[in-house]
C-alpha cells in the first residue's frame, strides 16, 4: 500500500484499535544469561546513537546491572523482555496512547486486526478522553455483542488485571486467546452504580468490511444500505464489488452506515469517500510546524449523483470521521445519528526488526474546511438521534435516513 508521507515501506493507519509505548532503541543486542551465576553477558552492536542525541547510559546499564545481580527470582530476569520494555518505556514519556513500540506478539495482533481475522470476543478498543480503557464498538456476531457489551462501556478489569494505565496491545494481548477459552471482563456503565462482571468465551472473529442490505421507502425507492465496519486489507476490493452489486440491483439512493466503524488506512478513507465527490479535497493533513497537504479525490467514483446520507454514532472514529467530515463539508451528503468519537490524528505503522513495529503520530488530519476532530470532540450529526437502548430491535436512525431520502 502506498505511503503517503514517506519514501519508505510504511503503512498509514488511523487507528483506535492500536496503541502502545516506545522508548529510542539503543541497538541491536546479542544477549545471553549464564545463569550458574545468574548475571547477563550482554554484547551490544550497533552502539553509536542517532546525531545529535548526547544521553549518558551508565544509569541504564547500572540498573540493568543491579537488577542481574540482586532480584530475587532470578529465572524471571529475561534480557530480551528487558530490552523490549526500555524501548517500550521510552515511548510513554511521549503520553501519547496512539504512538507505541509493537513487540512481536502485538505486532501480530496488529496485522490480524486489518486482516480481518482473529481470535479473541470481537470488540474494538480505545480510549476515553481521561484516557481510560472503553469499548469503541462490539463487532457484529460476536460474543461480545452477543453479551451486551455497548460502545462507551469502561473496562476496569481484564481478569484480575486493573487496566488504568494500560496500553492497547497490552489489553489486547490479554483478551485474545484460542478458541473456546474463557476471559472476564469488568465493566462500568455511564448510569451505573456498579460494575458488571461479563464471562465471554473466546471465537474465531473473521470481520468483513462491507455488508449492503436493501430497503424501501414509503414510496417504494430502492436503497442500498452499505454497513461499512472497518478499513482494512481487503475493504476496497469488497467496496468494489459491493457498489457494483447495489448498482445492478437498481438503487436509487444509498445510506452509508460508518456507525461503529474505529478507522483502518487512511488511504481506504480517500478511496471511500472518492466513491461519492467529484475532485477536490478529502482531508487536510498538517504536520508539527503547521503546514497543511491536502489528499484530494483520487478516481471518478459512481456514486456521485446518487443521493446519499450517512450513519453516525460514537463508535465512528478516524478513518471513517475522515469520510463523514469530508462528505459534509463538500455538501454531499447529510450526517445522522450522534456525534462522532473523536480521533484527529494520524499514525504511520512501520515493521521492525525481529518482528516487531511501531506505530508513531506524525500528523493532524483535518475535515475540508479545516476541522481538527480530536479529544473527543467528534463530529455533529446534521440531524441528531439517539438509539432507544431499551429497544434496541428499532433503527431511528437509518429510519430517518430512508425518510429523508423520499
Amino acid at each position: 500500500m502506498k505511503n503517503l508521507f514517506r519514501n519508505i515501506n510504511a503503512k498509514i493507519v488511523l487507528i483506535v484499535i492500536l496503541a502502545f509505548l516506545f522508548g529510542w532503541q539503543m541497538g541491536h543486542r546479542d544477549v545471553t544469561v549464564k545463569w550458574a551465576t545468574y548475571r547477563p553477558t550482554v554484547s551490544v552492536i550497533n552502539k553509536e546513537p542517532p546525531k545529535n542525541i548526547n544521553i549518558d547510559f551508565k544509569l541504564f546499564w547500572d540498573t540493568w546491572d543491579l537488577l542481574s545481580r540482586t532480584y530475587l527470582d532470578k529465572k524471571a530476569i529475561n534480557p530480551e523482555k528487558l530490552f523490549y520494555g526500555a524501548i517500550s518505556g521510552m515511548v510513554s514519556a511521549l503520553g501519547d496512547p496512539y504512538t507505541g513500540f509493537l513487540p512481536p506478539e502485538q505486532q501480530k495482533f496488529s496485522k490480524e486486526d486489518l486482516n480481518g481475522s482473529f481470535e479473541g470476543v470481537g470488540i474494538q478498543l480505545g480510549f476515553n478522553k481521561d484516557k481510560r480503557l472503553i469499548v469503541m464498538a462490539p463487532l457484529d456476531g460476536t460474543p461480545a455483542k452477543q453479551a451486551g457489551i455497548k460502545p462507551q462501556d469502561l473496562i476496569v478489569k481484564i481478569e484480575d488485571k486493573d487496566t488504568t494505565n494500560m496500553t492497547l496491545p497490552e489489553a489486547v494481548s490479554l483478551i485474545r486467546g484460542p478458541k473456546g477459552s474463557k476471559i472476564d471482563l469488568t465493566i462500568f456503565r455511564e448510569g451505573d452504580k456498579d460494575t458488571r462482571l461479563f464471562t465471554l468465551t473466546r471465537d474465531n472473529i473473521l470481520v468483513k468490511s462491507v455488508e449492503v442490505v436493501y430497503k424501501d421507502t414509503k414510496s417504494g425507492k430502492k436503497v442500498a444500505v452499505i454497513k461499512l465496519s472497518r478499513f482494512g486489507e481487503r475493504t476496497n476490493d469488497e467496496w468494489n464489488e459491493a457498489v457494483s452489486g447495489l448498482i445492478s440491483a437498481g438503487s436509487e439512493a444509498v445510506i452509508l452506515d460508518l456507525r461503529n466503524n474505529p478507522g483502518g488506512f487512511l488511504e481506504g478513507a480517500v478511496f471511500i469517500a472518492s466513491e461519492f465527490l467529484e475532485g477536490g479535497d478529502v482531508v487536510l493533513q498538517e504536520n508539527s510546524e503547521g503546514q497543511r497537504n491536502a489528499f484530494k479525490v483520487t478516481r471518478t467514483g459512481k456514486l456521485t449523483k446518487m443521493p446519499a446520507k450517512v450513519l453516525i454514532n460514537k463508535g465512528s472514529a478516524s478513518a471513517s470521521e475522515i469520510v463523514a467530515g469530508a462528505l459534509q463539508d463538500r455538501g454531499r451528503a447529510q450526517l445522522i445519528g450522534e456525534k462522532s468519537f473523536g480521533k484527529g490524528t494520524i499514525q504511520e505503522a512501520l515493521e521492525l526488526e525481529r518482528e516487531t513495529g511501531i506505530h508513531i503520530t506524525v500528523a493532524k488530519w483535518l475535515t475540508p474546511n479545516g476541522r481538527w476532530v480530536n479529544d473527543a470532540q467528534g463530529l455533529d450529526p446534521d440531524v441528531k438521534i439517539e438509539i432507544d437502548q431499551e429497544d434496541p430491535a428499532k433503527d431511528p436512525q437509518l429510519d430517518k435516513a430512508l425518510e429523508m431520502l423520499e
